[in-house]
């Protein structure tokens, strides 16, 4: 079967598949987390805030390209990936760093394969970030698709 990324109307928060998995989403550099996915993954469980909440308090590779797992359930992660800088768009463009976010996917890619997992996510980087799905598929593509990984976008309706 060609690996490829499977659609799923649905919520990335309620992952549809068995085994193990892994919700990956986007922070941004400055420790906010108040708007967007962030909201849905609090409402559910609340260890992914706190532990990044803490992670950003103690600055230890706090930094874009970084990604922090957390266990919310038994074979439910978190995949906290710093993939944004700031929060708001400025000369730079909008907060998204793809570069950060591959970077990002590439450790989610040798967790997955660590746990034999498959990772759930919403279209990363394209809400509050200000990302375009057509730059992060392809990340998406060469990070976990072509590693093996199975993967599972959500779109919210």
């Amino acid at each position: 079967m060609e690996n490829k990324i499977v659609y799923i109307n649905g919520d990335a928060t309620s992952p549809q598949s068995k085994g193990v998995k892994i919700i990956a989403h986007i922070c941004n550099d400055i420790g906010g987390w108040g708007k967007g996915f962030v909201l849905a993954i609090s409402k559910k469980w609340s260890e992914p805030e706190k532990r990044y909440r803490a992670w950003y308090n103690s600055k230890e590779n706090f930094t874009l390209g970084e990604v922090q797992f957390v266990q919310a359930e038994q074979y439910i992660y978190v995949a906290n990936m710093i993939g944004q800088k700031g929060i708001k768009t400025g000369s730079q463009g909008p907060p998204i760093r793809y570069e950060a976010v591959e970077a990002c996917l590439i450790k989610v890619a040798q967790k997955a394969a660590e746990l034999n997992a498959s990772v759930h996510m919403p279209r990363i980087g394209c809400g509050l970030a200000g990302g375009r799905w057509e730059k992060i598929e392809p990340l998406v593509g060469r990070a976990l698709i072509e590693k093996g990984v199975e993967v599972f976008v959500y779109d919210y309706k």
